[in-house]
Parts: C-alpha cells; sequence; structure tokens
C-alpha cells in the first residue's frame, strides 16, 4: 500500500469518526461503501474492516458523553441484550451471502437513512438552538425497542454499521428519549454490537490489517473531536450533511451494482 493511500485512508477515518460520534451512526454507514467501491475491497472485507472502526468510535466517544452524564447506561445495556445476539446471527449467515446481495442490502439501507434524515431535518428546520439542559424523560415502549435492537444488531453483522441508524431513530421516536441521549445512548452500545461481529468476520480473515490500520487511527481522533464539539454543532446542519453523503453513496452503490460490480 503507498504512502498517498495510507494518508487518504487516515482522512477518510478522521471524517467518518467525527460524523459518526456527532450523529450517533459509528461512521461505519460512510466506510463500507467508499471502501466497497472506491478502494475495490469485496464487500465481506470492507464490512470486516468498518465493524473495526465502529468499536473505536464507540470507544473514543463513550467515555466523554458517560462524563457528561448524557449516556442512558441502564438503557443502553438492556436494549444491548437482543442487539448483541442479533448482531452474533447475522455475522455467521453473512459468509453465505453473495457480495451482490450484501451491496443490495447495504444500497437500500442507504437509501432508506437519506430520506429518513432528510425528514428529520425537515421537522428540525424551524426550531432553535437546543436545550443544554436535558429535560426529565422516562424510557416507553421497551418491547418495540428490544425488537428494533435485535433488527439494529442483524444490520450491524450484515452490513457494518453499528447499528447506530435503527437505535437512534427508535429511542428518539418510539421510546421517547431525547434524541442528545439517544445519540450518546447508540455510541456506548455500538461498540459492544460491532465487537461481537467483528470477532467472528476476524476468524474468517476478512478484516485487512492493512487497510483496517490506518482507518482506525483516523476514526479515533475523529471521533473524539466529533464528540468534544458535538455541542457546539447545530444538528441541523449535521442532518443536512449526512443526508448529501448518503444519498450519493446509495446512488454511486446502485450504479456500480447496474455496470454488474462487486462480483
Amino acid at each position: 500500500m503507498t504512502a498517498e493511500t495510507t494518508l487518504l485512508l487516515v482522512l477518510l477515518g478522521l471524517l467518518a469518526g467525527g460524523f459518526g460520534a456527532l450523529a450517533g451512526v459509528g461512521g461505519g454507514i460512510i466506510i463500507t461503501p467508499l471502501l466497497a467501491i472506491y478502494f475495490g475491497l469485496p464487500m465481506h472485507q470492507a464490512i470486516g474492516v468498518s465493524l473495526v472502526c465502529v468499536i473505536a468510535t464507540s470507544t473514543a466517544t463513550s467515555s466523554l458523553y458517560v462524563e457528561r452524564h448524557i449516556t442512558d447506561i441502564r438503557l443502553g445495556m438492556t436494549l444491548e441484550l437482543a442487539t448483541t445476539f442479533g448482531a452474533m446471527i447475522a455475522a455467521l449467515v453473512a459468509q453465505h451471502i453473495n457480495r451482490r446481495t450484501l451491496a443490495l442490502l447495504f444500497a437500500c439501507f442507504l437509501l432508506y437513512s437519506c430520506l429518513s434524515m432528510a425528514r428529520k431535518a425537515w421537522s428540525k428546520r424551524t426550531q432553535e438552538k437546543e436545550e443544554e439542559v436535558l429535560p426529565d424523560y422516562q424510557p416507553q415502549n421497551y418491547p418495540l425497542g428490544m425488537g428494533a435492537a435485535l433488527i439494529a444488531g442483524g444490520f450491524s453483522g450484515l452490513l457494518g454499521i453499528g447499528g447506530g441508524p435503527v437505535k437512534v431513530p427508535v429511542m428518539y421516536l418510539f421510546m421517547k428519549v431525547p434524541l442528545r441521549v439517544a445519540t450518546a445512548t447508540s455510541n456506548f452500545m455500538i461498540g459492544v454490537t460491532a465487537a461481537t461481529s467483528a470477532y467472528v468476520y476476524w476468524g474468517r480473515g476478512d478484516v485487512a490489517i492493512a487497510v483496517a490500520a490506518p482507518l482506525v487511527a483516523g476514526v479515533f481522533a475523529g471521533s473524539l473531536a466529533g464528540a468534544r464539539f458535538s455541542a457546539r454543532v447545530k444538528p441541523l446542519y449535521i442532518l443536512l450533511l449526512l443526508v448529501a453523503v448518503t444519498g450519493w453513496l446509495a446512488a454511486e452503490m446502485i450504479l456500480k451494482l447496474l455496470s454488474r460490480g462487486f462480483r
């Protein structure tokens, strides 16, 4: 691997880690398609490397959010029971799914995420700056949350995304948890979720160390920066940027699928 490629991977990690920490999605939603489309990694290896990067994001951000008393540890540990189980099962069956099917699943997931974040950004356009003091809340609909956590774990094992794009909306919309708490709790959970799947991918040899090492270095630094500046950045701007990135990546993956890529 050339020095230019290594530097590019570090920069990609910085960006993905920063976005992942701010939005609570782990960065895998950006890393997996970029590795598959532009770096030529097979989908299974792109997912394996992405899972390792998600662990780095969670490691870098969790302590900061816990220190600020934003993370709901009890809620996170409860949902993690279902998420870990889903992640393990999905990682075990992923090797039996061909690369084009995985790529199609990821493209559909990117489109779903893009539309969901666009809808959320539209609803936030007239809101004022977020309150600094978190309101009192009580998590609701635990059965729904556990079911969604199981699905999130499955997505993590299959697509290398950490499950954050599923967990955050579910906690915020259905369990009535404040958005900042949902984001912080998701960052707390995704490391355990990704580690469960990453162990399986590592055992199969689907984690390319030469690619993962510079990415993890960048992701760790970017995640720390994103967590530290999260209170200063207006959520609407982050949502709009993520909408643009996920929409573009979805289009790129669909075009490559149509051109018979991901063989």
